[in-house]
């Protein structure tokens, strides 16, 4: 499967445009794809449904600002987490329908803004729902599979997110003829205006139910609970935001249901750090095991590794395990890991300790000498990133 372009690309705007260009923008794009437009021609119909799934990320605020950070991998997988990769055409007209009106499509496809006259779609969207998933370190280095139970609003199993009886309790709005809009033409010193809004006795839907189901009572969905799957991308960091397409609140009488938004928290590590990409640990070892060198294990993402301390270790050296960090969300780059050594200097001695090193004490080996030192702290951590 092909890379997806960037979102700001498919809908031809800058990364600072405001909501009103992308709005703009994306009516434009809209119209040139428009499956009507261009019937039978599949490059069409996947240009349109992808700059439906374009404008309904930088068409929020939220979305906008979660890919403007992480870009597509923390919206997520197409089909799976975020975008519009997920919808299909009915998605696309009932969410986005309202965009187009009639001063687009009405004119080329006989009006109605949406489908080749179709009517806007029936029911009221679903509201998104907010979760907390907490990851451990290895589980955000690797990606993870959870599977939650999601307290929600779900369509109702009596009538099947209808809310009626049955199919034939829907009737036509008398109000605006099906057509779920009513146009209304006032007369102004610049002769007549027409305006067209939502049907208030429909709400759109050019429905009316006269026979409601007794289980949701008209609503087509009820509060329960769902079992959800949620892949998670390895190399998300605390904070990020990924957004499951469908799988917020049911919406209602049929309509889309919302998404369900799923922010990443980190569960800190017993002996490790993050710090981006990389991992830091300190380890803390001994005078004679400086001095002398020693070999010891340190805990890293996966499990232990073993490290040479070289003879003459001197505290504040800086080892890095290439390859032990945090993979990127966003590319192929993975992190390091750090290990920092403290000489560790003991706070009680017995009298033999004392005279031994009062003996050592007057040695030239046991004094500083800045000249062969290694250098300093900062300059070794710029040295690693260099």
């Amino acid at each position: 499967m092909s890379a997806k372009r960037d979102y700001y690309e498919v809908l031809g705007v800058a990364k600072g445009a405001s909501q009103d260009e992308i709005k703009k923008a994306y009516r434009k794009v809209a119209m040139q794809f428009h499956p009507d437009r261009n019937p039978g021609n599949t490059e069409a119909e996947e240009k349109f449904k992808e700059a439906a799934e374009a404008y309904e990320v930088l068409s929020d605020a939220d979305k906008r600002a979660q890919y403007d950070r992480f870009g597509h991998a923390g919206m997520g997988n197409r089909g799976g987490f975020g975008g519009g990769g997920g919808m299909n055409m009915d998605d696309i007209f009932s969410n986005f329908g309202d965009i187009f009106g009639d001063d687009i499509f009405g004119s080329f496809f006989g009006g109605g803004g949406g489908r080749g006259g179709q009517r806007r779609g029936r029911g009221t969207r679903g509201s998104n729902l907010r979760v907390k998933i907490r990851l451990n370190y290895e589980e955000i280095a690797k990606g993870a599979n959870k599977k939650i139970k999601v307290k929600k609003y779900v369509p109702c199993n009596t009538c099947d997110g209808l809310g009626a009886k049955d199919k034939n309790a829907f009737h036509t709005c008398n109000t605006c003829g099906g057509s779920g809009q009513v146009r209304k033409v006032t007369q102004t010193f610049l002769g007549q205006m027409q305006t067209v809004t939502t049907c208030p006795n429909c709400n759109g839907e050019g429905q009316t139910i006269t026979n409601k189901c007794t289980s949701c009572k008209g609503e087509g969905r009820q509060y329960g609970e769902e079992m959800v799957s949620l892949d998670i991308p390895a190399g998300v960091q605390e904070g990020m935001q990924l957004s499951l397409t469908g799988k917020g609140n049911a919406g209602e009488r049929g309509g889309a249901p919302g998404d369900l938004l799923i922010l990443i928290e980190e569960e800190q590590h017993a002996e490790l750090q993050r710090d981006g990409l990389n991992v830091a640990f300190d380890l803390y070892i001994s005078f004679p095991d400086a001095a002398f060198g020693t070999q010891v294990e340190v805990p890293t993402i996966d499990g232990k590794a073993k490290i040479k301390i070289p003879a003459g270790t001197q505290s504040g050296k800086i080892f890095r395990l290439k390859g032990k960090g945090f993979p990127s969300v966003n590319s192929y780059e993975k992190g390091d890991q750090l290990i920092h050594v403290n000489v560790w200097t003991p706070q009680t001695l017995t009298s033999d300790e004392k005279n031994m090193l009062e003996k050592m004490q007057n040695s030239g080996n046991f004094k500083p000498n800045p000249e062969k030192s290694e250098k300093g702290f900062f300059e070794k951590v710029r040295d690693i990133f260099s």
